[in-house]
């Protein structure tokens, strides 16, 4: 004997459904509108205790890894990563008004979506050919944040962020790493945010170095372990002898590694150490599981 299947009868009035969406709707409102009083109260607490950058990464790191874990049912990741991002940022921007600088030199389209998808449109958005002149808005700022590519187009930026007084790297976006993300520009976050608000999971260094050669890069991440990220932008001496130039790197070390591993691992290559300088720091990314993709 098999169980009967519900008849149409037996479902909810079309109109039922839609009065039960009207009434989240407006306690999902009530709840944003309630978060908005609880930040209104937050924000003359933090007029008596501290001043400046208004960012949280390491916060905002827990809150996005709560949410891909408690995520279920039929709505997209995608559409609440967003919405969350977004009201992170609308919450900030409220409580400290920034502006989001962004280096467009390697593709327009692709870093406006990462800013939108990450910030939303209430915050200001200012574009800039270089990331250059990014790093200096930011450095002129007080809270601003710069956004430029994860990758060696955008140059040896990271050298203008090794004084003390410099913005650092404080995130690197997308944060949910998955491979159909919409927003998938890997993109380093740069700014001025308090040494107790760094999340610090992931170290990133600026080294330069001599003798740099074509095959340096991959012997040194092959003994040197598994680093995050490795970026080197070569410079060549005169004469156009490439093969003995010098290389500004950014490196990015997993939490527990320690760049002496990497200095090593270089010296074992023939490349000489210039220099090296702590130039901020990241959550590490969250790879969505398979379940929820």
């Amino acid at each position: 004997m098999t169980d009967a299947k519900p008849s149409h009868s037996d479902a909810p009035p079309l109109a039922e459904l839609r009065r039960e969406i009207d009434r989240i709707d407006e306690e999902m409102h009530a709840l944003l509108m309630e978060r908005g009083k609880i930040i209104d109260r937050l924000i003359r607490v933090k007029q008596t205790q501290e001043t400046g950058s208004a960012f949280r990464p390491a916060r905002e790191a827990d809150m996005m890894r709560r949410l891909v874990d408690r995520h279920r049912g039929i709505l997209p990741l995608d559409t609440a990563e967003s919405i969350w991002r977004v009201i992170i940022a609308t919450f900030t921007f409220v409580q400290a008004p920034f502006s989001v600088h962004a280096d467009l030199s390697s593709g327009d389209a692709l870093m406006r979506d990462s800013v939108r998808f990450h910030f939303g449109f209430t915050v200001p958005f200012v574009a800039h050919m270089g990331a250059a002149a990014v790093i200096a808005a930011v450095s002129q700022s007080k809270g601003d944040l710069g956004l430029v590519p994860a990758f060696a187009a955008a140059g040896a930026w990271w050298s203008a962020l090794e004084t003390e007084t410099a913005p650092k790297i404080i995130a690197r976006l997308p944060f949910v790493d998955r491979d159909d993300h919409p927003a998938a520009l890997p993109v380093f976050v740069v700014s001025r945010v308090a040494p107790d608000a760094m999340v610090t999971e992931v170290a990133t260094w600026s080294l330069r170095v001599a003798g740099w050669k074509a095959a340096t890069a991959q012997k040194t991440v092959s003994s040197a372990g598994a680093l995050a990220e490795v970026i080197a932008v070569v410079q060549e001496p005169s004469g156009g002898e490439a093969a003995r130039g010098e290389a500004a790197l950014l490196v990015s070390l997993p939490q527990g590694m320690r760049i002496a591993s990497v200095t090593d691992a270089l010296a074992q290559a023939g490349a000489t150490l210039i220099s090296s300088a702590l130039v901020g720091s990241h959550a590490t990314r969250y790879r969505v599981p398979a379940s929820k993709t």
